[in-house]
């Protein structure tokens, strides 16, 4: 085949195409789908909760009584809209009234929201409108890759205020109130090894408990050199703390003392001798014991710990052990108010369940629930009525196993029942007392539906809104088809998506792009219905098909198909998605499984190159953004815990680096010099690698963008110019000339 457009094949890549691309998230907004409830809020601890509803005519914001079965508007937006202009001083569009961080009192009659760059209170009756002040500037926040010292809290004061605790010159301190006598309990605190200031009481007053903390000897950070920055001609250069795998971490010791006496309790370390971290600390409410949890370094073991205040020993009352990860990330932990029982999740049985555990043996005293299905979340654990609620996927045969529904089960592991019965992935938010709870659900092709339930037993109590997307179909738009098919194995279905263009033609075979975020962090693809879909649907709309599907490696089906990553995060489920796209393209034979290329960023960018690396016969092409290329040089805790520790040679195994001479198909590589997440130097040293090995190959540096370069123009058009190229074998059309 030559660079013409050969029998059968429709001439995508167009000029019109790309119009049609860069059209697409205007023509596809949420705003063309009308009566979706959009994020119910219950009032207070009240039987009321309000939504806004998007219709034709205007935004209107709808109150409910759930006792009584009514609804009515919560404030007319004509009346508050021409209040705000008035003391705003510019126009206000009422229709389009989107009130932030609404706020609204038991007696739905007192609104308080954001809104023009101020805060606001609104009295509904009165249509009175104040003016509470600017919306402060927030200060300095610290980045999610700083380690908090823990030296910056101030005293804190006794239950029975007598005494204030504090730190001073790296000890412990406390001071009388009465008459502010002062005492130092510790004495060993140094710069190199001091008291943290997050000290916490003991309920009778009687101990302080605090951490001594060995700091990092030398922290390591990252550096960015701003090229551009708006305020001056000369570059900037930023300065970052971001630990990676291998590195020194700090190690906290636990310590308590009795405040009259003196008295130091310092436990050895044997159950806690190899921290990752310790955390969760938390006194036992008569203040003879503490608990708190201990995660070990290459996150193999995972203990909840109790540290007796009288006579300093340890015991285990929870151990997590795995020959791979023991994920930490999905904890959960109850502590029963009688003190002798804990309720735990845990992926014990290659399921993520919850237990009831006996305290005192550390023995599980019963499975709560059980099942080839996945707890996702409790919403809250309600001991005197003797029922947990919560939300799981997995447990309704014949669908899609990741759609979320929620349940109620009884603390004695029985009487399980599904509180959101409906088909589709439901998104349910509970009255303060659990009464009853707002139910909205949809698929990819449903829009929502919402409905307002008894939580007792998931009965309907009162049809809230069926979302309308009339227009959005009038505007071409075209659902994406959930597709399910074996992977590797030949059995286990893997559920994704199809994306085709508005204009498709069943008798026209098109390019496939793969959008790429795999990894066992979470399940990527989407289930709920979303008019425009960032990552496909205007790549749909150039001339691809674009599919994405969970493949195994990534998380919400079972502890097995998701430790396939584990020392292997090349793998990224490439010989499921291999599959699965094949299975798609007998199915469908529009699907050209010949010219398949692929994209992704941050773990989707090292994944779409890794494609090409490691599986060029099958993708042809890969577009990667803000790639973690070496899990060497990407952050702490992702790394260590899907790719285990000490750093050893599955690191290099999966490295795109050490990997880069394998390159035989096109690849383009997009970094923002200021990417806070991923070292930007990830990058930079793949394409050293590539040059090196003498390879060809597109670098897109994006000056003063941080991780996210996925949906600037630039890149964006830079991506469709990419795939036109490699898959259509077509030039695309100038830039100049879609100006035009």
């Amino acid at each position: 085949m030559t660079f013409g457009i050969a029998a059968g094949l429709h001439a995508q890549g167009t000029a019109d195409d790309y119009r049609r691309a860069f059209d697409a998230p205007y023509r596809f907004s949420a705003d063309r789908m009308y009566y979706a409830p959009i994020a119910p809020q219950w009032v207070g601890h009240t039987h009321h909760f309000w939504y806004r509803r998007h219709t034709p005519e205007g935004d209107v914001y709808v109150v409910v009584d759930a006792d009584n079965k009514q609804r009515a508007e919560l404030f007319d937006t004509a009346r508050l809209g021409r209040a705000l202009r008035e003391q705003a001083g510019y126009a206000i569009d009422s229709r389009r009234l989107r009130l932030e961080r609404l706020e609204v009192n038991d007696g739905l009659d007192t609104l308080r929201f954001r809104h023009s760059g101020s805060r606001w209170m609104y009295v509904v009756g009165s249509d009175k409108l104040t003016r509470l002040g600017t919306i402060p500037q927030p200060g300095r926040q610290r980045h999610w890759m700083e380690v908090d010292d823990e030296r910056g809290a101030g005293p804190v004061t006794s239950p029975n205020g007598r005494y204030t605790a504090f730190v001073r010159d790296c000890n412990l301190y406390v001071r009388r109130v009465a008459d502010g006598k002062e005492r130092q309990l510790s004495f060993d605190g140094t710069q190199a090894n001091y008291y943290s200031t997050y000290i916490q009481w003991s309920p009778d007053s009687r101990r302080i408990f605090s951490t001594r903390i060995r700091p990092v000897a030398e922290k390591r950070y990252v550096y960015y050199v701003e090229s551009s920055p708006r305020n001056q001609l000369q570059p900037m250069l930023h300065k970052q703390e971001y630990a990676k795998p291998g590195d020194e971490l700090r190690i906290k010791h636990p310590c308590i003392f009795e405040v009259e006496t003196g008295k130091a309790v310092i436990p050895n370390n044997d159950l806690f001798p190899h921290p990752y971290d310790i955390g969760y600390f938390r006194w036992n409410a008569d203040g003879r014991a503490l608990t708190f949890e201990y995660n070990e370094r290459g996150h193999k073991v995972y203990r909840v710990l109790e540290l007796s205040a009288e006579t300093g020993l340890v015991r285990t009352l929870v151990e997590e052990t795995s020959d791979r990860y023991v994920n930490y990330v999905r904890r959960f932990r109850h502590d029963m108010s009688d003190g002798k029982r804990m309720i735990w999740g845990s992926e014990r049985d290659n399921w993520n369940h919850l237990y009831m555990i006996d305290r005192q043996s550390g023995r599980v005293e019963r499975q709560l629930t059980k099942g080839e299905w996945y707890v996702r979340e409790v919403q809250r654990v309600d001991e005197e009525a003797g029922r947990i609620y919560f939300s799981a996927n997995g447990m309704t045969q014949g669908e899609d196993p990741y759609r979320i529904r929620y349940y109620s089960i009884g603390l004695d592991g029985k009487g399980l029942r599904c509180l959101t019965p409906d088909s589709g992935m439901h998104k349910a938010t509970y009255s303060h007392d659990m009464k009853y709870l707002v139910d909205v659900r949809s698929t990819p092709d449903m829009p929502p539906v919402a409905t307002l339930r008894n939580a007792s037993d998931g009965s309907e109590r009162m049809a809230l809104e069926k979302a309308d997307a009339s227009a959005l179909y009038a505007a071409g738009w075209r659902a994406p088809e959930t597709f399910a098919a074996p992977g590797r194995d030949g059995k286990t279905l893997m559920w994704g998506l199809i994306y085709r263009p508005s204009n498709f033609d069943p008798t026209k075979t098109y390019p496939v792009i793969e959008y790429i975020y795999a990894g066992p962090g979470d399940q990527y693809v989407p289930k709920t219905f979303i008019p425009y879909q960032w990552s496909a649907t205007a790549l749909a709309e150039l001339g691809f098909i674009v599919v994405q599907l969970d493949a195994m490696g990534t998380s919400f089906r079972s502890r097995t198909f998701e430790n396939i990553c584990y020392k292997n995060l090349k793998d990224a489920g490439f010989p499921d998605r291999i599959a699965w796209i094949k299975a798609a393209a007998r199915r469908y034979p529009q699907i050209d499984s010949t010219r398949v290329g692929i994209y992704g960023t941050s773990a989707g960018g090292q994944e779409s190159m890794a494609a090409v690396l490691f599986h060029p016969e099958f993708y042809k092409a890969a577009c990667s953004h803000s790639g973690c290329h070496d899990n060497r040089m990407d952050k702490i805790w992702w790394n260590e815990l899907w790719m285990g520790y000490p750093v050893d040679s599955a690191y290099v195994a999966s490295s795109n680096v050490a990997n880069a001479h394998k390159l035989t198909r096109p690849l383009m590589l997009v970094v923002g010099e200021l990417d806070d997440n991923v070292d930007p130097a990830s990058t930079m040293q793949v394409a050293n690698a590539l040059i090196k090995a003498g390879k060809d190959f597109e670098l897109v540096v994006m000056p003063g963008i941080d991780h996210f370069t996925t949906t600037t123009p630039f890149a964006t058009h830079k991506r469709y110019d990419f795939f036109v190229r490699s898959l259509m074998h077509k030039e695309p059309p100038t830039w100049e000339a879609l100006k035009r």
